[in-house]
């Protein structure tokens, strides 16, 4: 191949050689018959091949022809998805990792902050383990303490109180995370402090909840978590041992892209929002 030939000719190529002639292609592609045929010489030169049998019936693939459509079939419904791809508005995902509640509290609120002409999308990628920023395995973390490595950086967007909560105050015993699974501070804290006292396990903190609402036991919740939550009520006092700092985390170079950026001023609006919604 002595060069390397425009994407639009090589999808005229096919047409042409799908059609078996230049008039079946003008009338497919709207190109007038004497361009086509410009083009298709044009094609041959710059690949250094005959492509057609030209003839009273039409243009008829040459051994070379039928290789070389092998290999670029593919290339007409390529440019047609890659016009309706660069048609549509761009759009930069970003990828936002956090713990089940706060995940949950951003998705029923992110239509406050976000639209879907918003020039960035939402990934939300629920995580206990946190996924590498640095290692760009996100690009967006909300933590439970201050980052200490230089190369990410963080925003404080408030702090974070737990309690227990029950369908009332009468309520006796509390719920727990199974073992099995990974253990949350919280449910580290339940069996430390009340082990003797947990009346069932489940494996997963909204199935305790479910549990707590059906009346079964005490389920420890970030307090924001629980205003969002019908049927419970705070019924101990905040837990101090479980109080924390909240940090908005992004890698300290990509915090500056447009996307990202845009991304973070919205988060920051949620997150620091939280206290509105708090009922004691």
């Amino acid at each position: 191949m002595e060069q390397t030939p425009a994407l639009d000719d090589l999808a005229l190529f096919v047409q042409v050689a799908e059609a078996g002639g230049l008039a079946g292609a003008a009338r497919i592609s709207g190109v007038s018959v004497p361009t086509l045929s410009r083009k298709m010489q044009s094609l041959e030169r710059q690949l250094g091949r005959t492509l057609f049998h030209r003839g009273a019936r039409g243009y008829a693939l040459t051994v070379e022809g039928r290789s070389v459509l092998e290999k670029v079939a593919e290339v007409g419904s390529l440019k047609v998805r890659l016009a309706r791809s660069l048609a549509m508005p761009a759009f930069a995902e970003v990828r936002i990792t956090a713990g089940g509640w706060t995940s949950a509290y951003l998705a029923r609120r992110m239509g406050h902050v976000w639209t879907s002409q918003s020039k960035w999308r939402p990934v939300f990628m629920e995580a206990t383990a946190r996924l590498d920023i640095a290692r760009r395995g996100a690009d967006i973390g909300i933590r439970n303490k201050r980052p200490d490595q230089d190369w990410l950086a963080a925003r404080c967007t408030g702090r974070i109180e737990y309690a227990a909560f029950a369908v009332s105050d009468k309520i006796q015993g509390f719920l727990a995370l199974s073992q099995a699974e990974v253990q949350t501070p919280s449910a580290t804290w339940v069996r430390d402090h009340h082990a003797n006292e947990i009346v069932t396990t489940a494996g997963s903190s909204r199935l305790l909840v479910d549990l707590a609402v059906a009346g079964l036991g005490k389920v420890v919740l970030p307090r924001f978590a629980a205003a969002d939550l019908s049927g419970l009520q705070q019924v101990g006092p905040v837990i101090d041992a479980l109080t924390h700092e909240e940090w908005l985390v992004s890698h300290h170079e990509a915090r500056h892209d447009a996307p990202v950026r845009a991304a973070l001023e919205a988060l920051a609006k949620l997150l620091g929002s939280r206290s509105c919604a708090i009922k004691l």
